[in-house]
């Protein structure tokens, strides 16, 4: 099959993180790295946060789909927990799936989102990773869990905890998260030395203990309207903290996630988001054009 000169996607979202998704069952796709910068830049392409690509999946895996994701920059990553959501919707709305949970292979194992109704979609993202070693980070020590651990990024003391969710997150507790400094530290702490493979950084504020309000800044991608796995890691830090309880509702800027972690008593014990998932419309994307800046230029003064 050959490269046709314009490719059919599907714009969706998962509670305003939003995504390109490209069906490479159905067509051949370009080399995705320019491609992805291409369909995310927000003035030149379709504008989102990532591209989701649907792939048969890998043989030893025994799954029913592959997910692969790329971020604006065109960086492959390990996992999308809202991603996964969109990429369940789309399946699902197109008759694709047999019954109501699908086993989904990803960079970070195999995923098993469930449809829970409404145009919202369950999924059992595993247990979280609470191994330094295993994130990975060089904060804390051991097995884990890294908790409150002390972190210098511009000559400022922070306390930051760490969970990896099949991707890593750095976790910052805040009084205001509407106050707080995201651009200015989030783009630091993904690149710090402590964090290998850089970091996706979530910035939280308890309010009660069933309720936590969060801002993401994602790897690769700068501030979203809201990070699935990076909830999940806000919500299980702040459990094994004892901040919250088993249950609860982490509201973003895009909108609001129930995650469930009975993991006081068993770290192994999987957790569970649900969400909201959209599709928002189709279109064909030309394969051939410029590729935007990977890194954006700086804003004009003034």
């Amino acid at each position: 099959m050959s490269l046709d000169t314009a490719i059919a996607f599907t714009k969706m979202h998962g509670a305003g993180n939003d995504f390109v998704l490209l069906d490479a069952t159905r067509c051949v796709l370009p080399p995705l790295e320019p491609f992805a910068r291409r369909l995310c830049d927000r003035h030149f392409g379709v504008g989102a946060d990532q591209v989701l690509v649907v792939r048969p999946p890998g043989d030893a895996q025994h799954a029913d789909f592959r997910m692969e994701i790329y971020n604006a920059d065109g960086s492959q990553v390990e996992m999308c927990a809202n991603g996964i959501r969109a990429f369940f919707k789309y399946l699902r709305d197109r008759g694709r799936i047999d019954g109501d949970e699908i086993r989904v292979e990803t960079l970070s194992g195999v995923v098993r989102p469930r449809w829970a109704g409404n145009d919202r979609v369950c999924v059992d993202m595993g247990a979280p990773i609470l191994a330094p070693e295993k994130i990975p980070t060089t904060l804390g020590s051991g097995e884990g869990p890294v908790l409150d651990e002390s972190l210098e990024v511009d000559g400022e003391s922070l306390f930051a905890s760490s969970v990896s969710m099949g991707n890593p997150h750095a976790v910052i507790e805040v009084a205001d998260v509407e106050k707080a400094p995201v651009a200015h530290l989030g783009s630091q702490i993904e690149h710090h030395p402590a964090f290998p493979n850089r970091v996706n950084v979530a910035f939280i504020q308890v309010v009660d203990r069933g309720l936590l309000r969060q801002r993401t800044w994602e790897r690769g991608t700068g501030e979203t309207l809201a990070c699935g796995s990076g909830a999940c890691a806000a919500a299980v830090s702040a459990i094994l903290r004892g901040r919250v309880d088993a249950r609860v509702v982490v509201a973003l800027r895009g909108g609001e996630l129930e995650i469930e972690w009975q993991g006081r008593d068993d770290p192994a014990a999987s957790v569970f988001m649900t969400g909201p998932a959209a599709e928002v419309f189709e279109g064909h994307f030309p394969t051939s054009g410029p590729v935007p800046d990977a890194e954006p230029l700086p804003k004009a003064k003034g």
